[in-house]
């Protein structure tokens, strides 16, 4: 079965773009849906284009496209992954603000008890936030804010988003190289 990944528009538009590209060199499928501040900030972060980015997913949906597949509880996969999500999402997510494809999947995903995993991309955190979390984290999503292990002494920013894929992997289950593990 395939994973749902979306792209929002906080910061760290590279681990959503990483997680499409570890999927491809896993062979699985992968249904893409990008926000519009995502899309601009693949632009403003990286040197991929949006074409580059959508390329790498097997399926894309569009934000709006309320009908997609991904929209039905009927519609099988492995776990959606929301990498990196926004306040914005994470809120809309929490409180069923069901205004786009990427909360509409999440809230699906949730309601059909599959793996919700989301990398929220603030700092500080404020306590609606938390409340927030919180509440999402009771609904059993997974809160995995990318925050770089430092352990491992990576030596570049790609070791960093390498490690966060890898942790990411583990929570969906797919068996992967993408780190060195602790011993």
């Amino acid at each position: 079965m395939g994973i749902v990944v979306a792209i929002s528009g906080a910061s760290g538009a590279i681990y959503g773009i990483r997680l499409l590209e570890a999927l491809k060199e896993a062979g699985r499928e992968s249904h893409l849906i990008l926000s519009d501040w995502g899309q601009k900030t693949i632009e403003m972060e990286t040197d991929y284009t949006v074409e580059e980015v959508v390329a790498l997913a097997s399926f894309h949906h569009s934000l709006n496209d309320l009908g997609a597949s991904v929209s039905s509880g009927s519609f099988r996969h492995q776990g959606m992954v929301i990498a990196p999500c926004s306040m914005k999402t994470l809120a809309g997510i929490a409180h069923g603000l069901e205004l786009n494809l990427i909360i509409r999947a999440a809230s699906v995903t949730l309601k059909e008890q599959r793996k919700l995993i989301l990398l929220p991309r603030e700092t500080p955190l404020t306590s609606i936030h938390l409340e927030n979390m919180l509440t999402l984290t009771r609904l059993g999503a997974v809160m995995m804010p990318p925050v770089p292990a430092l352990y491992n002494r990576p030596s570049s920013l790609d070791q960093v988003v390498n490690h966060t894929i890898a942790r990411v992997f583990d929570h969906l289950a797919i068996p992967n190289e993408l780190t060195s593990r602790w011993s």
